[in-house]
């Protein structure tokens, strides 16, 4: 069963070039993760896994369309899923920024996990948001 979960949008105070270009290379991934995190990442250019407590799931960069998009698939995860970044630019060096996922889950899992996708997704683009604030 397909399930979506769409991101809150936030304004980011750089431009959609320039946003785009610090997540199209997954292996910047790795330097954004703090030090004392216990999650052990292996990233290259396109694809990136990332062990948390022993359990391993891993994205692969399906599709960038330069300066609005980047789709990221499993590679290597329990279930199926897709996560697109969005870039639209607002002009003046600000980018709306927002997280789209779709996955393959069972109905019981959903019910169970639902919110906290949604809570995690919002909680990503705030970090973002907060890491270069629009004036």
């Amino acid at each position: 069963m397909a399930a979506q979960y769409s991101s809150k949008h936030g304004v980011v105070g750089r431009a959609p070039a320039e946003l785009f270009m610090a997540f199209t290379d997954l292996r910047n991934f790795k330097q954004m993760v703090p030090q004392d995190q216990k999650i052990d990442i292996e990233a290259d250019y396109d694809t990136l896994k990332a062990t948390v407590q022993g359990m391993s799931m891993g994205v692969r960069v399906s599709r960038r369309l330069p300066y609005s998009l980047i789709e990221l698939q499993d590679n290597g995860a329990p279930f199926h899923f897709t996560m697109t970044l969005h870039f639209d630019d607002m002009g003046g060096s600000r980018t709306d920024f927002s997280i789209e996922v779709e996955a393959e889950i069972s109905g019981m899992i959903k019910m169970m996990v639902g919110g906290k996708v949604k809570e995690a997704l919002d909680k990503i683009v705030d970090g973002i948001v907060a890491s270069a604030p629009a004036h």
